[in-house]
């Protein structure tokens, strides 16, 4: 039987190749031929770094990492319809149960039936020459966009699509983002395309280098010690329409809080961390809406896809580094520094 090798993270900054069989599609599958497989600061965070895993619906299992995959479909299972062999797909990393309500509206994030898995938590992902996904997950990569972009699409790009769609930007905001990571960075571009006004919040100077090489200009450090009053310039005193969060940060997301303008609508995104803050003269007396925003839906992913193509927006240009998967340990320590843009792991 033919075999591939596959990436395992066993925590505590390891990383494991193991052999696996090549899978064969069930009913309703899909085998995919791995083209682009980038890391997510998720993974860092919850996969890679942690000395134990944890436990629950959001625990590892050892599977075969990486929730940003795209591919083209090598072979299809019994039972498939919209998808053929030699289409170019996007996988939505979640499968859920297919029945809950969350499910039927598209947002299998949020799946709390029997079955839920993440490919490169619970089921195997895209850090490996092949991987099998479910038809139902996959969103048709158009030609215009790469692989690598149809790999962001699956969870970063997708995440800060969510997060900007839930704050509703448009052209009459100026938008502050808090955290100029991967997430941080496809946000401002995001919202940029939308026709807002970007303002970023950023320590790290190798991030800060990328932003403004992609067109973010107005950037100002959290160290500064009039950094609240230099962005609070940035919108004539009125402070911002819209305050995104990708950090996790605390003192970030009291920022965001502290900088909204009335009426204003702040996001946070950023996973992880703590957050302390007075309601009264923050959020209630300033009428503000505070949204949690986790990952996009499918038919977002599909929306954005489209969206891409029509604003001539590739998110492979924040992709600083690319590794083949033999160098996929190389690829994971560099990504832990935090001074690079995306990382990822790419096939001919």
């Amino acid at each position: 039987m033919a075999s591939m090798t596959g990436v395992v993270l066993p925590g505590n900054r390891q990383l494991e190749f193991r052999e696996y069989p090549i899978p064969e599609p069930g009913h309703g599958q899909v085998l995919i031929r791995m083209k682009a497989s980038s890391l997510c600061g998720s993974d860092l965070r919850a996969i890679y770094r942690p000395t134990e895993q944890g436990s629950g619906p959001e625990a590892y299992r050892g599977v075969i990492a990486g929730h940003e995959p795209c591919g083209i479909i090598e072979q299809v299972g019994p039972g498939t319809h919209r998808f053929h062999e030699g289409d170019r797909v996007i996988v939505y990393h979640i499968c859920g149960c297919g029945q809950c309500q969350a499910c039927r509206g598209g947002w299998m994030i949020s799946c709390e039936g029997e079955g839920r898995a993440a490919h490169g938590w619970q089921r195997d992902g895209g850090h490996a020459e092949f991987m099998l996904a479910d038809e139902r997950t996959l969103v048709a990569l158009p030609d215009e966009l790469t692989y690598l972009d149809g790999a962001m699409v699956a969870c970063g790009i997708g995440t800060a699509y969510a997060a900007s769609l839930r704050a509703n930007v448009s052209g009459r905001d100026v938008v502050l983002i808090t955290g100029l990571g991967p997430v941080g960075v496809g946000a401002a571009l995001l919202c940029k395309a939308m026709g807002a006004r970007v303002v970023g919040v950023e320590a790290i100077p190798e991030r800060i280098e990328l932003a403004r090489k992609l067109g973010i200009m107005d950037i100002v450090s959290p160290t500064d010690q009039d950094a609240v009053t230099t962005l609070r310039a940035y919108t004539g005193g009125h402070g911002f329409e819209v305050a995104i969060d990708c950090s996790g940060n605390a003192n970030a997301r009291h920022m965001c809080l502290e900088l909204a303008r009335e009426w204003g609508r702040v996001v946070y995104v950023g996973e992880g961390g703590t957050v302390s803050f007075e309601p009264s003269p923050l959020l209630i007396h300033k009428q503000l809406s505070l949204y949690g925003s986790w990952v996009c839906s499918l038919p977002q992913m599909e929306e954005l896809v489209e969206k891409l193509v029509r604003w001539q927006l590739h998110p492979e240009v924040m992709v600083t580094h690319r590794f083949p998967l033999a160098q996929a340990r190389e690829a994971y320590e560099l990504f832990d520094s935090g001074k690079t843009g995306k990382v990822a792991i790419v096939w001919e």
